[in-house]
């Protein structure tokens, strides 16, 4: 394009999404041929906004930054219960007929709620844009709650934490260390919320919690595929420029205090063997030591070759599988172990081979093969996840959501990069001890499993 034409371009470009009422904040390159861009409505809705041609498709995601931590006690599962109302009736659609709409295109939908979000996906060809924003827009502010959607969607629920929760034993024991591991901060009590709290929400607090949170000044919706970036923008602002912002509320901010001294809590259930879930202190994910902490979880039992799984799986036989993860978390999170043990094994055993392994990293005992292999797998599946628009999108809202900015992404994959065997050791050191732990353990029962 000759410079004359590109410069006239940019200039209607401005001219238009100053009219439609949008700012652009920041532009990043996304790639070697690629820009992401964010604009702000004067509502303060956000919009992420990635074209990518790769194929004839986009996925509309609308973030909300709202997630069980911004919950109440006797309010808790809110978040979630509020996820599935959201795919009921608007006062222009009946129950049903969102799914059946993106249905119609070829396309899917999904959404999920956590501790720092929630957020709504819609996948679909890309000359099907409009529709995916005239239904998001429309479930932004015309959902139906009444109490016959209320009691269904109820049920619902205390159907999903029956099954997730008192019938898993996973979801048990990551209930319970959740739970002991946070004394104050909101991260104490599950996403799916408290059974008796999910039996008393009602039909008010659905209406104010809706009115609060699901609102544009509370949200931001990242659009990653092939779409006209003028187009884009304008439907954006007709579907949802006359939507009003409301007040959000400060949050609780209840600080975590600092972790002195173990915790420790043991159940019995119909179970074969016994099961040790371990939880460890960590930073947030946009402290510089959560990258070093992810490595470690890679260390430790990232894969049939890691340090732990060798030792307690392979070697010793002390252990059927192990499992590690850091949470990513806005605030304190839980360096992760889940370990299942073979029949008649102690957890004594288990925890001397723990802390050996421990003792390991904290000398620095980290060979340039062995780090440079971890550090090959946590990039691979780091870029992967932004092979598809769907992951694209979801990486972006994560951390515009959870981190305030989704340049972090960017700075991720360069902590991640520059990580050393030092600070493996020192972030080790630092998180990795006794006093930190939470550890939650199911023994056998001597009951038959049913």
């Amino acid at each position: 394009m000759p410079l004359a034409e590109a410069q006239l371009a940019t200039e209607r470009r401005v001219h238009y999404t100053q009219r439609m009422g949008f700012a652009l904040e920041v532009a990043r390159p996304f790639g070697r041929d690629k820009e992401v861009k964010r604009y702000r409505l004067d509502s303060g809705l956000g919009l992420i906004l990635l074209v990518d041609p790769a194929a004839p498709i986009v996925t509309y995601q609308t973030w909300f930054r709202v997630g069980s931590r911004h919950e109440m006690p006797g309010k808790t599962g809110i978040a979630h219960l509020f996820e599935h109302l959201m795919f009921n009736q608007t006062s222009s659609l009946s129950p049903g007929e969102f799914d059946v709409l993106i249905e119609r295109t070829g396309g899917d939908n999904n959404a999920a709620t956590w501790v720092d979000w929630t957020f709504y996906r819609d996948t679909v060809p890309s000359r099907d844009l409009e529709l995916a924003v005239r239904l998001e827009s429309d479930r932004m502010q015309n959902l139906m709650l009444e109490r016959e959607q209320l009691e269904s969607e109820r049920e619902v629920v205390i159907h999903e934490r029956m099954l997730r929760v008192e019938d898993d034993l996973d979801g048990f024991l990551d209930e319970k260390l959740m739970k002991l591991a946070y004394q104050v901060h909101p991260y104490h009590w599950p996403t799916i919320g408290w059974m008796e709290d999910i039996r008393d929400l009602s039909l008010s607090d659905i209406h104010a919690f809706y009115r609060t949170y699901y609102a544009p000044n509370n949200a931001t919706i990242v659009i990653v595929g092939d779409v006209d970036e003028a187009e884009t923008l304008g439907l954006v602002e007709r579907y949802y420029g006359a939507i009003s912002p409301s007040e959000i509320p400060p949050e609780l901010g209840q600080e975590e205090p600092d972790q002195t001294a173990e915790r420790r809590a043991s159940f019995q259930k119909p179970i074969p063997a016994p099961r040790l879930f371990y939880g460890y202190k960590a930073p947030p994910q946009g402290h510089a030591d959560w990258a070093a902490m992810d490595f470690i979880a890679e260390l430790l039992a990232g894969s049939p070759s890691s340090r732990l799984y060798r030792r307690l799986v392979v070697e010793k036989e002390l252990a059927t599988s192990v499992d590690s993860g850091v949470l990513p978390f806005r605030d304190p999170g839980l360096f992760r172990l889940e370990i299942n043990l073979v029949r008649g094994i102690s957890a004594q055993q288990v925890e001397q081979e723990l802390e050996a392994a421990i003792d390991r990293l904290k000398s620095g005992d980290v060979p340039d093969s062995e780090l440079e292999k971890v550090k090959s797998g946590i990039e691979t599946d780091f870029w992967s996840q932004l092979e598809h628009c769907d992951g694209k999108a979801e990486a972006l809202g994560h951390y515009e959501t959870t981190l305030g900015d989704f340049r972090a992404l960017f700075e991720m994959a360069d902590r991640l990069h520059a990580v050393t065997a030092a600070d493996i050791a020192r972030v080790a050191k630092s998180y990795l001890v006794p006093d930190k732990r939470t550890v939650v353990m199911v023994e056998p029962s001597g009951e038959a499993a049913p």
